[in-house]
């Protein structure tokens, strides 16, 4: 139903294109143009926030635009399930920066509207933008948004996502048929100004509603897990045939900002309050066989032996209240910081003396308050010194400083935090953990960098740091958390290069990480992303245009797992990811207000050997043909 509606939604729009080409651009008697890019402006929160207000414009370039990093709102590396909208989790490593309470279940962040990080709109003419891409397998990213200017200093906006795609192993079972990730997010967001602009306003409420069939994997059985790209994935074994999970989240947030004396001293108050509910369920838990109890895929059944349906609640609300000002050389900060959390659980429990189901909750909550605050000096765009520091009253915190100068920057972190709420506890029809023994973790983290220009033809960009992790936390081979009691050190470098002969662009990333004092931390030593490229404009600049090749490949290594009742990646020792080289070949196209992509995905499958998994026992997408446009309207 929803693929119909979106079907004819398309289509509405499209005909609607035909006479919005036309008035998209209003012109004056000197056939100039009055709306447009120019005249429609975006600003972030933070931006406001430190007195900046910068506001740029609409980004309406096709660089990237065949890249599926770049359909969501976070543009990292990523290891995923094969399928776009599956459960993933970073690549490369990453500094962890919540300190306090907070739920342990990411699987779907990188789906979500992020609530701090939306751009609000500045537009003179009302300002909408239609994003679609259709690949192979039933791929599907749809969005549509709409921002208009109520008044001169108010506007408001929403936003539509669609997430979809189809199963490409094992056949189709009676839950939705071949759809294996069926995802939706919507945003509402405001941003008022007061006339005399001493009062700011920003507030938006997001939701994502994702669910995805789970089927465990590929099951090889007695064959080798590469004999799966010498058949027909459709017809392979799985392990699952009657589990989905499904996430729901809502998020409400809200900044008010009130210059008491101008710039140099604000007052603030921020509001955000989060719902996140998780179900896992399985309809049909398989055995062994009928002499046993084992179940075919899970290592145990807790509390039902034939259904499972978990279901875990987390609700936190949060308000931060502080003080900001800022002036020519400098920034300030400090705020209190008060966090309200609770978790709960509900597993379906079998009462054997009635062989009825009745349900079975738990529940537990925290109160924390913070202090902290910011100091930066900064001259101009040339130099800057920052100071920042987050404290939770009795436990938790993060400090860190920074120093740049002329693109050169050093930066020295720590960040103590203790376990997330999954780590901490579980109660499941398959799991029961109650790990109250748990520590704090610490992260000591130093980076080095380097961002600027080598002439006219060339871009530089280059970090590489050292971490070390003290009593880490994973989840293990047997799919709990652990804690370790030594050192996790990891020595990383990451560098991006783009050079430019003419038409002729070649542009280079190249992630290096050492894991060697890392054992439980799997990330491949080496990731390299290259794109070659011709771009030009035709038609007498009518048509700007990409194309040309992009190649990815990580080097070989241990990838995590991926345990679907607790949503978590986990450590495996069984299988190597092999170094795959991934091609696509790709044509990008910029028409006025129109972008259009094609691209054939994964051209080398088949051609290369071995086959490319994304995580173990989830084979990537084969080869496919996929194309998207972005169609912007500025009226």
């Amino acid at each position: 139903m929803i693929r119909k509606l979106l079907a004819g939604f398309i289509v509405t729009l499209v005909l609607m294109a035909g006479t919005q080409v036309a008035k998209a651009q209003i012109i004056d008697d000197s056939t100039k143009v009055l709306y447009g890019p120019r005249t429609t402006l975006q600003l972030y929160e933070r931006d406001v926030f430190e007195g900046t207000y910068r506001e740029q414009r609409v980004d309406t370039s096709v660089h990237n635009l065949h890249n599926e990093r770049y359909w969501y709102q976070d543009t990292l590396f990523y290891q995923d399930l094969g399928n776009i909208g599956t459960a993933a989790k970073p690549l490369l490593f990453r500094l962890p920066t919540q300190i306090g309470a907070r739920s342990g279940r990411n699987a779907f962040n990188r789906y979500a509207y992020d609530p701090l990080r939306i751009n609000y709109f500045d537009t003179r003419s009302p300002y909408s933008h239609l994003h679609y891409v259709q690949g192979g397998r039933g791929q599907q990213v749809f969005e549509a948004m709409h921002a208009r200017n109520i008044s001169e200093n108010w506007n408001i906006g929403i936003a539509y996502k669609l997430l979809a795609g189809n199963r490409q192993v094992g056949p189709s079972t009676t839950l939705r048929g071949d759809r294996v990730v069926d995802g939706q997010a919507v945003k509402f967001f405001t941003h008022y100004r007061s006339k005399n602009e001493k009062y700011n306003v920003f507030a938006n409420f997001t939701h994502l509603n994702h669910e995805q069939v789970e089927f465990g994997g590929y099951n090889p059985g007695d064959l080798p897990p590469d004999s799966i790209f010498e058949r027909d994935f459709q017809q392979s074994q799985i392990f699952l045939t009657q589990a989905t999970s499904r996430e729901m989240r809502n998020n409400f947030h809200v900044l008010q900002l009130y210059k008491l004396v101008g710039e140099d001293l604000k007052l603030y108050h921020a509001l955000d309050t989060r719902r996140q509910q998780v179900r896992f369920q399985d309809n049909g838990i398989q055995r062994v066989d009928t002499t046993t109890t084992r179940p075919v895929y899970y290592d145990r059944t807790l509390h039902h032996p034939t259904l499972t349906d978990d279901r875990s609640f987390y609700r936190e609300t949060q308000n931060e209240f502080g003080v900001t000002g800022n002036s020519k050389y400098s920034f300030f900060k400090g705020f209190l910081k008060y966090r309200n959390a609770s978790q709960e659980y509900s597993v379906l429990q079998f009462v054997e003396d009635d062989s009825t189901t009745t349900r079975r909750t738990e529940d537990f909550k925290i109160n924390q308050l913070f202090v902290g605050g910011q100091l930066r000096m900064h001259y101009q765009n040339k130099a800057m010194l920052q100071l920042d520091g987050e404290f939770q009253m009795t436990n938790d915190y993060k400090v860190s400083g920074l120093v740049y100068f002329e693109g050169l920057q050093f930066m020295l972190s720590r960040v103590l935090r203790s376990p997330s709420f999954t780590e901490q506890r579980m109660f499941s029809n398959h799991f029961n953990w109650n790990n109250s023994g748990f520590q704090s973790s610490v992260t000591d983290y130093i980076q080095a960098s380097y961002v600027g220009k080598l002439g006219n033809r060339q871009y530089l960009k280059f970090h590489g740091y050292y971490a070390n992790i003290k009593r880490h936390i994973f989840f293990n081979e047997q799919k709990m958390p652990q804690q370790l009691g030594g050192n996790q050190r990891l020595v990383g470098a990451q560098l991006e290069h783009r050079i430019h002969f003419g038409p002729l662009h070649f542009d280079n990333t190249v992630a290096y990480t050492n894991t060697d004092e890392a054992e439980v931390i799997r990330i491949p030593e080496w990731l390299v992303n290259s794109k070659l490229y011709f771009q030009g404009s035709l038609f007498k600049e009518a048509l700007f245009g990409q194309f040309g090749v992009e190649m990815t490949m990580p080097s070989a290594y241990m990838a995590d797992a991926y345990e679907p009742v607790t949503q978590q990646f986990r450590l495996q020792n069984e299988f190597m990811q092999p170094a795959y080289p991934l091609f696509d070949v790709f044509l990008n196209a910029d028409i006025k207000t129109l972008n259009i992509f094609l691209k054939m995905a994964h051209v080398s499958d088949g051609i290369i050997t071995p086959a490319y998994w994304s995580t173990p026992n989830y084979p990537n997408m084969r080869r496919s043909f996929i194309f998207g446009i972005k169609w912007m309207f500025f009226d």
